[in-house]
């Protein structure tokens, strides 16, 4: 958990620094760095239910003789294409 807090901490202060370059404008920099995360995490939401049911669809055409994933919604699974 840990690692997952500073690595979102070194993002959101990445965000605010990288807007700010091309914008000089605290307020836009604050904005989009609130903003872009939350709107990511919806977007990353969705990204995992249509990943599943592609997985699922991809498992079914191969006659549910898939391996199931290591770790369902991350990507990593043993499932060849």
């Amino acid at each position: 958990m840990a690692k997952t807090l500073t690595f979102g901490i070194m993002h959101l202060g990445i965000a605010f620094s990288v807007t700010y370059a091309l914008t000089g404008s605290l307020a836009v920099s604050g904005a989009v760095t609130f903003v872009e995360p939350a709107i990511n995490t919806v977007a990353h939401y969705f990204f995992d239910r249509y990943w599943d049911k592609r997985e699922r669809r991809q498992a079914s055409a191969a006659g549910g003789s898939a391996a199931a994933p290591v770790n369902p919604g991350t990507g990593a699974d043993l499932v060849s294409a």
